[in-house]
């Protein structure tokens, strides 16, 4: 009984789901491969709803919603103790006929079925190895299961996995003789009609093309075995697998066919003159192709125009056919040059009207109109006409451009920010990739406020290596994974420091103000940001868990080149923080602003107290620990 004839869908495959437990289900995006990109997350367009390529599950598992088709019932291999029993109760796929039976409703043993070992719940079912059939018949290839990304030991969980092919028939022997007269081995690739003629001297004749007729010729004809002095008889391969190793070798014959005749000439020459003979093994197409070849295409050399091939050396010819015409030649490669686009006209100074006049008032007068319109406004007045829309695109009409909250940003999107020359921007708790970063501040050279907070230290990542020449603030707060390593590979000078240098300035040695609130930094972190950022006038600490009053005390030594320069500071959050740490504060003679709130241990009494003190005159207190001075 045919699986077809047991109701519609019987051997419809069903899709597979992650097993949570392997390697890859449990391990994190790369962010890196096709399939990241394509994610919104980051910054894609979430068409191909994959998942990474890292992730993918290497043992799918059946879904909870599979039954058995004979009984409609789930897998019970959990109600009973043997191992017998819970094969026989357990749910199995068939790998060709793709039905999900239990083995014990086909009242057969489990030693007749055949079971792969890399998927669980996976076999070939003993009615289809009764039958013969193979996985040729339901459209794959024997003894495959494929991926979908075509990568081998990956696999999705709606794919196939690949198996392990089964091992080739060792070559024969070597034969250090001349080549025999009678008719050519079959392991020698050649035109059929050819080996038929020798083999049964008879004309050639049309024949029909009839399935299986190939196969059944061959089991029909005698196959001597390859026997020699040096070893025993090879045993003969499957029809199959004779037929796979012939068209192998033929395309193998036909990528060393030679591009021109005075190639292959020249390559005569040097075999020649060189006083060597290639090897059985070795043939000219090796040392570019990087593998050997198969056994009876190795050593000769083909030509144009039918000749026969020939082994350097033993003067007699290998193969006895001409070969197929030679493919045609490749066109040669061009030299490349970098070809820039031709500069843009200038910006015309006036408005022209419909009539053919010029508006009276010029272009500076219209740009300072437009710098009391909003972004939205400006977006409208670009699409009045030409003149219009290349004026809205001044740099002084966008000083600052918001994208935060964005899901995704588009390439027309980053495009547009690289037209208007923001000097802020602010790109918080968008999906933005590293890439994408990459190439956004290589083109914003005049760039002075960029504000990550949110974001990924995936694509935050980008900084360490951009220029940021006029960088003045910097917003990281709230970034996940950010540790010392990360932080250090950020504030670290670029690694093309030139040698002769006598100091050497860091990536964020102009910065004035920087925000890394909820960061896990320690006092190494901190140590790194006095040496490499010694401009600060503005820094956010709060919610940093490992902020103590050693940090403070780092801040405040007289060592510390922010003593003299910090103006603002915010450690509300910061629960290590205890009233032993305020009268170091008094230190810093420019503090105009302290941010203690919610910090629990300390009292408020300690907070007042240096409040009306102060360094060098009493702060105001709006709220309860929060120190505020009138500049």
């Amino acid at each position: 009984m045919s699986s077809s004839s047991r109701g519609p869908g019987a051997g419809a495959r069903r899709r597979r789901t992650r097993c949570r437990r392997c390697r890859a289900c449990v391990r994190t995006e790369c962010g890196d491969c096709h399939f990241c990109r394509d994610m919104k997350k980051f910054g894609g367009p979430g068409r191909m709803k994959q998942s990474c390529l890292l992730r993918q599950c290497t043992a799918p598992v059946l879904p909870h919603t599979a039954v058995c088709l004979l009984c409609g019932e789930a897998g019970k291999e959990d109600t009973v103790e043997g191992e017998e029993e819970k094969f026989g109760l357990s749910l199995m796929e068939c790998t060709i006929c793709n039905e999900i039976v239990h083995p014990g409703c086909l009242k057969m043993g489990k030693a007749e079925g055949v079971i792969n070992a890399e998927i669980p719940n996976c076999w070939e079912c003993p009615r289809c190895t009764q039958e013969g059939r193979t996985s040729k018949d339901s459209g794959e290839g024997p003894g495959r299961r494929r991926a979908d990304n075509g990568e081998e030991g990956a696999s999705l969980g709606s794919g196939w996995k690949l198996t392990e092919e089964p091992p080739l028939p060792p070559p024969p022997p070597r034969r250090k003789g001349p080549l025999p007269a009678g008719p050519p081995p079959e392991d020698v690739p050649g035109p059929p009609k050819r080996k038929e003629r020798e083999a049964g001297n008879e004309p050639p004749t049309p024949r029909k093309k009839v399935k299986g007729g190939r196969e059944r010729h061959l089991k029909k004809k005698p196959k001597p075995p390859l026997a020699s002095a040096e070893g025993p008889a090879v045993p003969s391969p499957s029809p199959q697998r004779e037929k796979l190793e012939r068209f192998k070798r033929m395309c193998q014959l036909l990528e060393r066919v030679p591009d021109t005749s005075s190639s292959s000439s020249d390559s005569d020459s040097d075999s020649d003159s060189s006083g060597t003979s290639l090897s059985e093994e070795e043939a000219p197409g090796e040392a570019r192709n990087g593998r050997r070849p198969a056994r009876g295409s190795s050593g000769e050399k083909e030509n144009r125009g039918g000749r026969r091939a020939v082994r350097p050396g033993s003067g007699g010819p290998l193969l006895s056919w001409p070969l197929g015409p030679a493919p045609p030649p490749r066109p040669p490669q061009l030299e490349r040059h970098v070809v820039r686009p031709p500069p843009r006209s200038p910006e015309p100074d006036t408005l022209p009207l419909a009539a053919g006049s010029d508006h009276p008032l010029p272009r500076a007068a219209w740009l300072r109109v437009f710098q009391h319109l909003g972004p939205r406004e400006l977006c409208i007045c670009m699409r009045v006409c030409r003149t219009w829309s290349r004026w809205c695109y001044d740099k002084r009409l966008w000083p600052r451009m918001d994208l935060s909250r964005r899901k995704s940003l588009t390439p027309p999107m980053l495009s547009g920010v690289v037209r208007r020359q923001p000097r802020a921007l602010d790109l918080s708790w968008t999906g933005v990739s590293k890439k994408q970063l990459m190439w956004l501040l290589n083109r914003l050279q005049g760039l002075q406020e960029l504000v990550l907070s949110g974001c990924s230290w995936l694509s935050v990542s980008a900084l360490g290596s951009a220029p940021l020449p006029a960088l003045r603030l910097l917003d990281l707060r709230w970034i996940e994974d950010v540790k010392d390593s990360q932080l250090r590979e950020l504030l670290l000078p670029p690694p093309d420091t030139k040698p002769g240098q006598t100091e050497s300035r860091g990536r964020l040695q102009g910065v004035a103000e920087l925000r890394l609130a909820g960061l896990e930094l320690t006092d190494a972190s901190l140590r790194l940001l006095l040496r490499h950022a010694p401009q600060l006038s503005a820094l956010d600490l709060s919610h940093c868990a490992h902020v103590g009053d050693p940090s403070v005390h780092l801040l405040t030594a007289p060592t510390s080149p922010l003593r003299e320069t910090l103006v603002h500071l915010n450690l509300a959050g910061c629960h290590r923080l205890t009233d032993h740490c305020l009268p170091l504060f008094r230190r810093c003679p420019r503090l105009r602003r302290l941010d203690l709130r919610s910090c629990r241990q300390l009292s408020p009494e300690a907070c007042a107290r240096l409040a009306a003190a102060g360094p060098p005159g009493p702060f105001r207190c709006p709220e309860e620990k929060l120190l505020l001075k009138d500049s």
